[in-house]
């Protein structure tokens, strides 16, 4: 609900993707899927992806990446490495090849810093092919890139011509 269709549950998330933890909880609780807060806290700190921050004050909570809904994360740009990975299911490969890696619904690509972590994320509907993408490549050739909170790296669009299938 904090990337996708807040309105499902009657959650509003703010321009930058924050909604109010009480909220959450109330409209998680009113929807049958009731949550404490000690449980939200947990999640939030031993997720293995790290895919949500609180606020500062305690009192917010946003998904760090990946939003089909309208936000600016307030990331700046920022170098990356030489090389990042992107992984993904071998019967997209040829649609990458010609086309690229696009953002589809989504608000930016994601990239790994490590193969490994690619092929994880790339494992989630079968069988991963991991993707190296020439990064700095593309950085000195004017393409942005932000790194979100939890370390993955985003960037609009990955041009066929900075892939390279891994090794």
């Amino acid at each position: 609900m904090l990337r996708h269709r807040p309105e499902a549950i009657g959650i509003h998330l703010d321009r930058q993707g924050w909604t109010p933890i009480d909220a959450l909880l109330t409209q998680c609780h009113l929807h049958g899927r009731p949550i404490s807060r000690v449980l939200l806290d947990d999640i939030v700190a031993t997720n293995p992806k790290q895919r949500f921050g609180i606020s500062s004050d305690g009192l917010s909570i946003r998904a760090n990446q990946g939003h089909s809904v309208d936000v600016e994360l307030g990331y700046e740009t920022a170098p990356p490495p030489e090389v990042l990975f992107h992984g993904t299911s071998p019967d997209r490969i040829e649609s990458i090849r010609t086309q690229g890696l696009r953002r589809m619904k989504r608000h930016h690509v994601h990239l790994s810093p490590d193969s490994e972590t690619a092929r994880l994320v790339g494992q989630r509907r079968g069988k991963a092919t991991v993707l190296r993408v020439r990064a700095g490549a593309m950085h000195r050739d004017g393409h942005p890139f932000w790194l979100s909170a939890n370390g993955v790296w985003l960037t609009e669009a990955v041009p066929p011509n900075y892939l390279d299938t891994e090794a």
